[in-house]
């Protein structure tokens, strides 16, 4: 008896993410159907024109824009970005610098530098403890 796998499959909506592209703008074709796990690996590897113009140009979702603007989803939400936006326009965001955007840079530069501490912190609490479970000093 020979077992036949189910092609696994995901909504469209759940492939563009996976993709990093906004789905709306994505061909009407994409947004009505299905991707396998296959068609999924194959648009990952050999990305179409369509895909390689969405993820070059836009317009992107809004945590490629919180990651090209180097802030957070929440921060661009407390910055009055709720749309998706396009390359020319996040370059323009980041050309004019409003106040808010270089308040958020500087947020996610402390939580970044807080994050790396808290790990320096960790990883030296670890070492001793090993360093104490082995008898060293």
């Amino acid at each position: 008896m020979t077992s036949q796998q189910n092609a696994q499959t995901m909504k469209p909506a759940t492939a563009a993410k996976k993709l990093g592209v906004y789905l709306e703008a994505t061909p009407a074709e994409f947004q009505e159907g299905v991707v396998s796990r296959t068609e999924l690996a194959a648009l990952q590897t050999e990305p179409p024109q369509w895909l390689q113009d969405l993820r070059n140009n836009g317009p992107h979702p809004r945590p490629v824009v919180a990651a090209k603007l180097g802030i957070s989803i929440s921060g661009l939400a407390r910055g009055g970005v709720t749309e998706a936006l396009t390359t020319e326009q996040i370059e323009a965001l980041k050309e004019d610098m409003p106040e808010w955007l270089a308040k958020e840079r500087a947020t996610q530069a402390d939580v970044r530098k807080e994050t790396v501490r808290i790990k320096q912190m960790q990883a030296e609490k670890a070492e001793k403890a090993e360093k104490g479970a082995k008898g060293e000093k």
